[in-house]
């Protein structure tokens, strides 16, 4: 029997009632924005903590960036879409005010956007995640890093030059750098 969440924020039909707020320090120089729970995440009620999210944290712990210290990891959407379905832009709407306070509580220097979701969520480009990522964006006084998606990563896993995870390493070490020189 479906659900409806107890957030509030959407009247979305989820099989659980989790709702998935974030992990990480909340007073980190870094947020990263996925696209919302997944199974696991629902299971455990934390974000990025299935397949995609591990590879996140090795990801980020291959050029010196400390996921549960360095990071602030939250979705756009707080509760997992049915059949695991890309939020709907009503969906993503209704969660929008919750975000900005996450934003606003938090106060990032820097923003990592994980995927196309995230991406349209918060700069409102619908043009895909290649066009813009490893290209810094501004946004409210904040410096942003488009990062295509782990989940993509997963799918294309080639650790050459030029693939895929070779990219995201790269604009995640963008981001350690710009990160060393916030006091």
């Amino acid at each position: 029997m479906e659900r409806t969440n107890g957030c509030g924020a959407c009247v979305m039909p989820v099989q659980q009632a989790q709702v998935v707020v974030s992990r990480g320090n909340p007073q980190a120089c870094l947020m990263v924005i996925g696209e919302a729970p997944g199974a696991r995440e629902d299971e455990l009620g934390k974000p990025f903590v299935g397949r995609s999210g591990q590879l996140l944290d090795r990801l980020m712990e291959s050029v010196g960036l400390d996921p549960v210290v360095d990071a602030y990891i939250c979705n756009v959407v707080k509760c997992r879409p049915p059949k695991n379905r890309r939020p709907t832009l009503a969906e993503i709407a209704s969660y929008r005010p919750w975000l900005e306070q996450q934003i606003e509580l938090v106060d990032p220097y820097v923003i990592a956007l994980a995927g196309s979701t995230a991406v349209e969520a918060i700069l409102g480009f619908k043009g895909g995640i290649t066009k813009l990522r490893g290209q810094w964006q501004h946004w409210h006084g904040r410096l942003l890093m488009p990062l295509l998606h782990p989940a993509y990563l997963l799918r294309n896993p080639s650790p050459v030059d030029g693939a895929p995870i070779a990219l995201t390493r790269g604009d995640l070490m963008s981001i350690r750098h710009r990160l060393s020189n916030v006091d």
